[in-house]
């Protein structure tokens, strides 16, 4: 792609354009960069490989693209954990929530005797196989036992003025859907991950990055190097390379070395291999851009909970309701009263990895459940869940606890790199108005 042709997309937030000087066109010709922003979804829409999590009415960040000739406009959920993308699509006359490659000529369904066709993805839960017009066809499920199939096929997507012509996805047109209400929010997902068929990959940039502002969920998506003058240097966590396979370890995904874990100045005691994978590869930790909250193993869950309820008692009251688990997952909330506008100041989380830190703080801890009270208190849970209630071995950092921080996947350096940074003012500096 002639990096020349690349131009900043200028596009709002929220309701209104501020008037801030943008960055020259030449500053950013080597970038493209694209507004994220938060929508609920269920888990229809977030494929499930191993060591993946999925959710009814999760929230998910979403990028807007153009697909075909002449062009669509979609929806696409930015996962960093999943490979293939792929765009529901119908052969009729196109919803906004589908694709209609009928319509666009730059539309190409790959056989199933091709070399793409073979390529190995842990995405399909099932071999690719063929179907009776010899096409390559592939089948996703999902983790309330949904699935979407179709074929995988080459189309042009539009970023900008730029075309990105044959790249690989799934043009998915058949499944079972237990939320149709909510999936028809989107189109599809844009896979992120190292694996060759994902988009980044594709796209052939070395890195790509992005910044998710706390105070709406919304933010900014960079393909390319971020050379801005008022963004701090990042700091850098290799990511964990694994060159034996293993069954349960995904070498595509963006795995960090987590080593340890302290609630304000208090670091927990548990051992070094609690965070290591173990001989099958299990127990991994994931950077994933595609699930919302943060999911630890079992052991160091149930010692972060512990730590947290020991420090929080007396600044929050706990729910007390063992039949009461969040999502199935997050089993440690708490009452607050319904007049009470702020939080009470809470004991900070920091996530210790190999190189930096990453500190949760904040309302970024407990997540308000919306129409869900206990008299006159609302209820607010731990953002922090059990993975091992997911019947997962891993460990998963969503992003929720992304907000506020530039992350940069660094691709040919095999490392992730953050920086702490206000990501409403990220944007506004971005010519971007929140």
């Amino acid at each position: 792609m002639d990096s020349v042709n690349l131009l900043l997309l200028l596009l709002m937030f929220c309701t209104f354009m501020q008037s801030i000087p943008c960055l020259s066109i030449k500053q950013l010709q080597q970038s493209i960069i694209l507004p994220l922003r938060a929508m609920k979804i269920s888990s229809y829409s977030i494929p499930k490989p191993p060591n993946k999590v999925a959710f009814h009415h999760n929230v998910s960040l979403t990028v807007s693209l153009s697909v075909g000739s002449p062009p669509q406009q979609v929806t696409m959920v930015l996962d960093t954990g999943s490979e293939l993308s792929w765009l529901h699509c119908k052969k009729t006359p196109s919803t906004p929530s589908t694709f209609n490659p009928l319509i666009s000529s730059s539309y190409s369904a790959i056989p199933c005797l091709s070399t793409i066709c073979r390529t190995k993805t842990r995405d399909f839960t099932l071999p690719v196989s063929c179907d009776p017009n010899k096409l390559c066809h592939a089948t996703l499920s999902y983790a309330d036992a949904s699935s979407v199939e179709g074929n995988l096929a080459a189309e042009t997507f539009h970023i900008d003025n730029s075309n990105l012509p044959g790249m690989v996805f799934g043009c998915m047109d058949a499944g079972s859907s237990s939320s149709p209400d909510e999936d028809s929010k989107t189109t599809g997902l844009i896979g992120m991950n190292r694996g060759a068929l994902s988009f980044a990959s594709q796209m052939g940039y070395p890195k790509f990055s992005y910044c998710i502002s706390g105070r709406d969920s919304n933010g900014v998506l960079l393909f390319g190097e971020a050379n801005l003058p008022w963004l701090r240097p990042r700091k850098y966590t290799p990511l964990v390379q694994m060159s034996t396979p293993l069954p349960y370890f995904d070498r595509v995904a963006y795995t960090v070395q987590l080593e340890g874990i302290k609630v304000a100045g208090t670091v927990l005691n548990l051992p070094k291999s609690v965070f290591v994978p173990d001989h099958t590869g299990a127990g991994q930790t994931m950077v994933d851009s595609g699930t919302q909250f943060t999911f630890l193993l079992g052991p160091a869950y149930t010692a972060l909970k512990n730590e947290y309820m020991k420090q929080t008692k007396g600044i929050l009251r706990n729910l007390n309701d063992p039949n009461f688990v969040f999502q199935g997952t997050m089993d440690l909330c708490y009452l607050v009263e319904s007049t009470r506008t702020n939080l009470p100041p809470l004991p900070a989380v920091t996530l210790m990895f190999r190189g930096v830190e990453m500190s949760v703080t904040g309302e970024k801890l407990l997540h308000k459940l919306v129409g869900v009270t206990r008299g006159s208190n609302q209820v607010y849970c731990f953002t922090f869940g059990n993975s091992d209630l997911l019947g997962i071995e891993a460990s998963i950092i969503g992003h929720h606890h992304q907000q506020n921080f530039w992350m940069e996947f660094d691709l040919a350096n095999s490392r992730v790199g953050l920086a702490e940074v206000s990501c409403e003012l990220a944007s506004k500096k971005l010519g971007l108005g929140l």
